[in-house]
């Protein structure tokens, strides 16, 4: 599971860019829109734009102010176009997936967005702990809302997740394989009886470099099992047949 996305609008001016916001938030599976301060009046106008997340609209969080908007997230990320002249940079787009991918699923990216005509007060950014700008045009920086939010949402829903940790066996489990595994190559004349370790040794350095986990080390031990169990059946059909003569 990935973690969960909050877009944050700061006293958005128009209605047609809150659904428009949400028509791109639906287009990339993210559906938790808060609404931060005074709005216009959303509907119908909204409801034209968002063009079927009339879903997500419905489901706008009002609350009065940033601060509430953000106070449970894990990472608040404020968006702005104006590259370190109030506060560092921290991201870019790709930057900021990547610190999302790092985030687990029951904790929260708050991302931040401005007023259409002002972007964010210098107090508003600071409540966030970190800042992103998107490289445009240094001649032309500046994105419409719904642009904005858009390439923020492709590049948050391109991550792969953080890979779920391993259980792994232990180191008994796995020289056990080797143990069972040499001495059957040995039976079966794979490896030289007065040199075993030679070819042997490099088997190990294969083993060490699959990294298994603790599933698929059964599965191998459970595959040599078998490997024993049909050698001696047949050494001892072979013996039944030998009697019987």
């Amino acid at each position: 599971m990935t973690p969960h996305l909050r877009i944050v609008l700061v006293e958005p001016q128009e209605a047609g860019n809150v659904g428009a916001a949400a028509r791109v938030m639906k287009n990339f599976g993210f559906t938790d829109l808060w609404i931060a301060g005074e709005h216009p009046q959303l509907l119908p106008v909204s409801s034209w734009w968002a063009s079927g997340a009339d879903d997500l609209l419905e489901n706008v969080t009002f609350v009065p102010t940033l601060a509430e908007a953000i106070a449970d997230a894990h990472v608040t990320v404020a968006t702005t176009s104006m590259r370190g002249r109030t506060s560092p940079v921290t991201f870019t787009p790709r930057t900021l997936a990547q610190r999302f991918a790092s985030l687990t699923s029951d904790q929260t990216l708050a991302l931040v967005f401005g007023r259409e005509d002002s972007g964010l007060t210098r107090e508003e950014l600071m409540l966030c702990q970190h800042s992103v700008t998107i490289p445009t045009n240094d001649v032309f920086p500046t994105m419409n809302l719904a642009q904005s939010i858009c390439v923020f949402c492709y590049e948050l829903s391109s991550i792969e997740p953080a890979p779920q940790p391993r259980e792994l066996p232990d180191a008994a489990t796995i020289e056990r394989i080797h143990q069972r595994a040499r001495a059957l190559l040995l039976e079966a004349g794979f490896l030289h009886e007065n040199n075993p370790d030679r070819i042997y040794d490099d088997l190990r350095a294969i083993v060490a470099r699959a990294a298994l986990d603790a599933r698929e080390a059964t599965i191998v031990l459970g595959l040599i099992r078998q490997v024993e169990w049909k050698i001696r059946s047949a050494q001892s059909s072979e013996r039944g047949s030998d009697t019987r003569r």
